[in-house]
């Protein structure tokens, strides 16, 4: 399988901290990877390293670098990395609350310049019918699932190669979490489309994903698949608090 994304011996630090040392994997084309791992393992300071978002990404005197799609992004602005198709979805939703859900998702296809949204938009819509119910309603009042599904549907209106996803479950009831997983895993056949999940529900991504990345305290512990990283108790206590 082709490599979507690829990191090798990559760093990262906050100023003088360091949090990341020597992070190397990669996301299959069309593949599912979740980045699993203890509070403070430095999850979300990879996905914020991939996308050169507020942390300082180095190689340490190696030789490092971050591909997306065959190109090296490493060092490219936040901006230029996500117009190359790479979507980000941040712990929190990023919602524009004051805009009405329709504001919302028109945001995510500013940058098209094509005649698709509109085909698009209702794709969206076939994935999540409850935004087509609250369509002219202000985002800020709907409910934590829908404000999730609403970032999920505005990035994917960008038309992203890959979609990284930090933490979709965060306090959200697990009906809820389970119809939204079952929604990305639909994406994900249907559409193809790559993804690289950060969970802290280590279960429910056990079962969604082809391949695992475990980090323990800003290093890779042990990359699998999901069968042997839940089949390994070890691993599971220390690692996933199972």
């Amino acid at each position: 399988m082709t490599a979507i994304l690829e990191l090798r011996n990559v760093h990262a630090a906050y100023g003088a901290t360091e949090v990341l040392r020597e992070i190397s994997f990669s996301v299959e084309e069309g593949g599912m990877l979740a980045l699993l791992g203890a509070n403070g393992a430095g999850k979300t300071t990879t996905l914020r390293a991939i996308c050169n978002a507020g942390v300082k990404v180095h190689g340490r005197g190696q030789a490092f670098e971050i591909r997306f799609a065959g190109q090296r992004i490493d060092g490219l602005a936040t901006e230029e990395i996500a117009r190359r198709g790479l979507g980000h979805i941040p712990e929190g939703r990023g919602t524009f609350a004051s805009l009405s859900v329709e504001e919302n998702l028109r945001l995510g296809a500013y940058l098209r310049k094509d005649a698709g949204v509109a085909a698009d938009l209702e794709r969206m819509f076939g994935y999540f019918p409850v935004l087509k119910q609250r369509f002219r309603q202000q985002a800020g009042t709907l409910s934590g699932g829908e404000q999730q599904m609403l970032a999920i549907a505005r990035a994917l209106l960008a038309r992203p190669k890959l979609l990284l996803l930090d933490e979709p479950s965060f306090g959200l009831a697990p009906l809820v979490v389970q119809e939204i997983f079952r929604i990305l895993a639909a994406i994900n056949r249907e559409e193809r489309m790559s993804i690289l999940l950060v969970e802290q529900n280590a279960r429910l991504a056990l079962e969604l994903v082809g391949q695992v990345v475990l980090l323990g305290t800003g290093r890779v512990v042990s990359i699998g698949s999901p069968q042997d990283i839940a089949a390994d108790e070890s691993v599971r206590r220390a690692y996933l608090g199972q």
